[in-house]
């Protein structure tokens, strides 16, 4: 059961929401789904006969699109900034008062939208990301770094959506029990302790960053599982 001051927030923050539904919430998540999917299997399909050096984009976007992942996190999601201060609206005021460490878990599919991007995001990445480098690399390089760019950055988009979604699910369901699953979730914990959160485990994926820039935080003695 969450705390008494969770409950209270997560109500009024329902009441804002409203008309806010079950339904809502997994057509939400059937969309981020599908519409990421969908980019991905196109860029995907249109790569013909790709040579080494090409192939090379694919880990290279993968570690570019986890450094993203950490600076916007460790910077305008927790700290506000003149520039796009809905993020830290959103994220720290909102996702990490409706979850702490103490209550990591959606109550029902209503909840979905506090844990997942709004829709808009995928035009976001897509039109204001991965089109823009991959027209870049159609110039500079070949077309198939141009599509394994897109494919490769929305697979990430998905990867963050899927695996965030899957550390905010009750620790019963079927997801949640992933030995995978289960570990970057116990993570993802930690970074909600609200004495925390500002300072260590910005990787909501892989802790690549977290690793690399010295914030993986660590379970302590007197942590307890969130």
């Amino acid at each position: 059961m969450p705390p008494p001051h969770v409950l209270a927030f997560r109500g009024q923050d329902r009441a804002e929401r409203r008309p806010s539904t079950r339904a809502a919430g997994w057509t939400h998540f059937a969309f981020t789904s599908l519409a990421s999917l969908a980019a991905v299997v196109f860029a995907a399909s249109r790569v013909e006969r790709v040579r080494l050096l090409e192939a090379l984009v694919v880990p290279g976007t993968f570690l570019f699109a986890n450094l993203v992942e950490y600076l916007v996190h460790r910077g305008p999601m927790h700290r506000r900034k003149k520039l796009l201060p809905i993020l830290y609206e959103r994220h720290t005021l909102r996702h990490h008062r409706f979850f702490t460490r103490e209550a990591m878990a959606c109550e029902s599919a209503a909840d979905f939208p506090i844990v997942l991007f709004p829709p808009v995001m995928i035009l976001v990445v897509l039109g204001g990301v991965a089109l823009p480098v991959a027209l870049l690399l159609f110039a500079v390089a070949t077309p198939n770094t141009g599509w394994l760019f897109v494919a490769t950055a929305m697979a990430y988009f998905l990867t963050y959506e899927w695996l965030h979604f899957a550390y905010h699910l009750p620790e019963r369901s079927f997801l949640a029990q992933s030995r995978l699953v289960r570990a970057l979730r116990r993570r993802h914990a930690l970074h909600h302790d609200l004495g925390r959160m500002a300072h260590e485990n910005f990787n909501i994926t892989f802790p690549i960053c977290d690793w690399l820039f010295g914030t993986l935080g660590q379970q302590r003695n007197d942590d307890r599982d969130g």
